[in-house]
């Protein structure tokens, strides 16, 4: 049970800082340029930096996950039990929902926003399930190497994923939720999450299903 404890506090912890710095980092970008793609580029440069941090640290912790779907994966896997996994979301949601009300707290703004940022439509379903297949792709095959690599493998997959889809790769149900409520540079409307969180778990469905056959049952399982 310890044991346990300290992975979902390695969870809530990761979920936390790493909206904090999606959240945060786009609140000073918008308030130093009006420049849409310089923010963007400060939040990309955030966001990977931090991802890299927290996996390197909480990686042999919990796993690092901090992200609903790529728990869905392991647990059909067989890597995480339907129980663990229920109090993984449960920790990496409310992780997620603190880390945006961290970032507020840190830039003066009320704790809790609703997000009036419009983010809908085919283009953008489309571009979160790439987003959500391609990361959980890198961490599945990823760490059929060095382990210490998938750190940076999805800390510049993510980077590069701000660029080359139309969502700018959330890629994450928990940090899309948490994203609802800010109403900042990095925010999306709550009437457009069921849309994110659909594409982002058929993704990483498709991925689990692509890694399976590229690694084969063995290599799979391994």
């Amino acid at each position: 049970m310890v044991e346990l404890r300290r992975r979902l506090a390695g969870e809530f912890l990761g979920s936390a800082f790493l909206v904090a710095a999606v959240v945060g980092s786009g609140i000073m970008a918008s308030s130093l340029t009006r420049d849409v793609a310089v923010a963007l580029l400060a939040n990309t440069v955030a966001t990977g930096a931090i991802l890299v941090v927290l996996i390197t640290i909480f990686g042999p912790v919990s796993g690092a996950h901090f992200n609903p779907a790529i728990s869905l994966a392991f647990a059909l896997r067989g890597e995480l039990s339907w129980r663990d996994f229920r109090r993984y979301v449960a920790a990496q949601v409310a992780g997620a929902i603190t880390g945006v009300a961290a970032a507020h707290l840190m830039f003066g703004r009320a704790v809790f926003q609703v997000s009036q940022t419009a983010r809908t439509g085919p283009a953008q379903w489309f571009s979160e399930g790439v987003a959500a297949f391609g990361l959980a792709l890198v961490i599945l095959l990823g760490l059929r190497g060095e382990r210490g690599s998938v750190a940076w493998l999805v800390g510049l997959y993510v980077s590069a994923g701000y660029w080359f889809t139309a969502s700018t790769c959330f890629a994450n149900p928990a940090v899309a939720l948490a994203r609802s409520l800010t109403d900042s540079f990095a925010g999306v409307r709550p009437i457009d999450l069921p849309g994110f969180l659909l594409a982002e778990l058929v993704g990483t469905l498709l991925a689990l299903a692509a890694s399976s056959f590229i690694l084969g049952p063995r290599r799979a399982e391994a």
